[in-house]
């Protein structure tokens, strides 16, 4: 599920304003980075099953290895764990109200922070 109109979609900030803002809501990015593009997941656990939010960016300038990129946003995701395949962010998948509530609580206050860092 693509979380469209967010006000995150391009814009651009410091990967590390970027970092320590959204794993302040409990997103991590791990190992899922390369040189050019990262992307940050929060795990949520219900009886329905495996659930992530994702944001995905890449760098403008700079590598994120070196801690000196410039991100540039893209449109956050929501998919659902499937074992042993993987991540399904489908259009059909049936999410449950609360957690996309949750989400787009998260990603909301996530846009109110980043707004005076934006480059």
């Amino acid at each position: 599920m693509k979380f469209e109109n967010t006000g995150l979609e391009n814009l651009q900030l410091d990967f590390n304003r970027l970092d320590y803002i959204v794993s302040s809501h409990g997103l991590v990015h791990a190992g899922q980075w390369d040189y050019e593009r990262v992307t940050f997941d929060r795990k949520f656990e219900l009886k329905e099953g495996t659930y992530y939010l994702r944001i995905l960016g890449f760098a403008t300038q700079g590598d994120i290895g070196g801690g000196e990129a410039v991100i540039q946003l893209m449109t956050p995701l929501l998919g659902k764990h499937y074992y042993p395949h993987g991540v399904e962010y489908g259009e059909n998948e049936d999410f449950p109200k609360s957690l996309v509530e949750t989400c787009e609580k998260i990603l909301a206050d996530i846009k109110n922070e980043i707004t005076p860092f934006i480059i």
